[in-house]
């Protein structure tokens, strides 16, 4: 891999990270919900799951795509039910102190396997391998993998900070009432690209 390419696979990983999308909106409202510690195991689940993602598509997991092109549609129909299904539980979180077993946030393993029915995931991860490894080797399929894994981590952490700052705002139920179910209509909206591709 050229300087130059891993450069624009840099500024790839960092824009693609760090622009919202179901992960990030999902991070934002959990660190407004439980806090920054307690949301950790969710980010580590989203940085290592799709570092694990980034992997298995470039060893020719997206063959499978494209020797059965019904299996893409049907993954985009369980994530967009899957997403709907999240939305609808940010959407009717309550306070942590007054909804008891209402709510938790994510664990490492749901964030991990989120990945997999996350479509900004999936397109970050095939246009990653399929623009970056123009060999698709494995030493460039990891490198890829290792890019995302050290600026995809600190991309998400942001999102959390800043909704644990927004938790200041929010101590009002009617507020943090109103802040999940602003996050859950964003996290429907963020679906528009996959319902309706250009």
């Amino acid at each position: 891999m050229t300087y130059e390419l891993f450069l624009a696979l840099a500024l790839f990983a960092f824009v693609s990270s760090i622009t919202p999308g179901p992960n990030n909106l999902m991070l934002m409202a959990s660190g407004a919900n439980f806090g920054f510690r307690r949301t950790i195991p969710h980010m580590l689940g989203v940085g290592l799951g799709f570092v694990f993602m980034v992997i298995l598509v470039g060893a020719g997991l997206v063959q499978i795509f494209d020797a059965f092109p019904v299996s893409y549609t049907a993954l985009k129909v369980a994530s967009v039910i899957y997403l709907l299904y999240l939305a609808w539980k940010i959407a009717h979180a309550g306070p942590v102190e007054t909804s008891g077993n209402r709510g938790a946030p994510m664990t490492f393993l749901q964030a991990a396997a989120f990945q997999w029915a996350n479509p900004k995931a999936w397109a970050m991860a095939l246009n990653a391998i399929s623009a970056y490894t123009p060999d698709q080797t494995l030493w460039a399929i990891f490198i890829v993998a290792a890019v995302f894994g050290a600026i995809n981590l600190p991309s998400v952490g942001s999102w959390t900070i800043l909704g644990q700052q927004m938790a200041r705002f929010l101590t009002n139920p009617r507020r943090l009432t109103q802040f999940n179910w602003l996050m859950a209509v964003l996290l429907v909206a963020s679906l528009y690209p996959v319902i309706w591709p250009q």
